[in-house]
């Protein structure tokens, strides 16, 4: 099977590796779900080796795991995981959003994200408000105009994503924040970044309330 070309300035082996966290952060992979090498070597159209390289790369991140005779599954985060995933969230978020400003491609970004949240709330479609969701805190990351941050805040988001699967419940998880993030969008397009920054701390506070509930839930069942 030949190998698709990869993106410019990037190897396949990089581009595969993206596209799985993608998958990730999406919502498409779960925890705790068996990936078939053959068959997403198949749906990615490229060899088992370079799917292979990408399995190493999100294994050594925490987002998959390999085990002897099993293969390699979808990570499940747990409660050490999320409490520190919102700690990182807290120290980046809030000191990107502080220095954005209204014509920012980033703030652009949030309203499209906002916008598709709102558009997939009317469909009822809980799985895009979620990856709106993640969008919308993805553009709030491209406030600091760091590409490397970009890079890392993946990883994080295709972790928190794992965190939410974990709860099946995707309406109760996003469905309140859509009008915040609408909150926080109009602070920022309006110049007061200060204000918007103290919002998305009580915000970044309340989701990781919800989750830690959800997850506690979960797990005593």
């Amino acid at each position: 099977m030949k190998d698709a070309p990869a993106l410019p300035n990037r190897t396949l082996g990089e581009s595969i590796t993206q596209e799985v966290r993608r998958m990730l952060v999406e919502g498409e992979l779960i925890p705790g779900q068996r990936l078939s090498e053959a068959a997403l070597a198949e749906s990615l159209n490229i060899s088992r080796n370079t799917l292979r390289e990408a399995f190493r790369v999100l294994t050594r991140e925490g987002l998959l795991k390999h085990e002897p005779n099993r293969g390699v599954t979808v990570a499940e985060p747990d409660m050490a995981s999320i409490i520190d995933i919102y700690r990182v969230r807290r120290f980046i978020e809030c000191k990107a959003i502080a220095q954005g400003y209204p014509l920012h491609p980033g703030t652009l970004h949030m309203r499209e994200a906002v916008e598709a949240g709102i558009q997939a709330r009317e469909a009822k479609d809980w799985k895009a408000v979620g990856t709106a969701n993640m969008m919308f805190h993805r553009a709030i990351i491209e406030l600091a105009d760091s590409p490397r941050l970009v890079v890392f805040y993946g990883q994080i988001s295709a972790e928190l994503r794992l965190a939410f699967g974990l709860l099946n419940n995707p309406q109760l998880l996003h469905l309140p924040f859509l009008d915040m993030n609408a909150s926080i969008l109009r602070c920022l397009e309006e110049g007061r970044a200060d204000e918007a920054s103290t919002m998305l701390g009580a915000y970044l506070d309340q989701s990781e309330r919800v989750v830690l509930a959800a997850y506690e839930r979960t797990m005593s069942r």
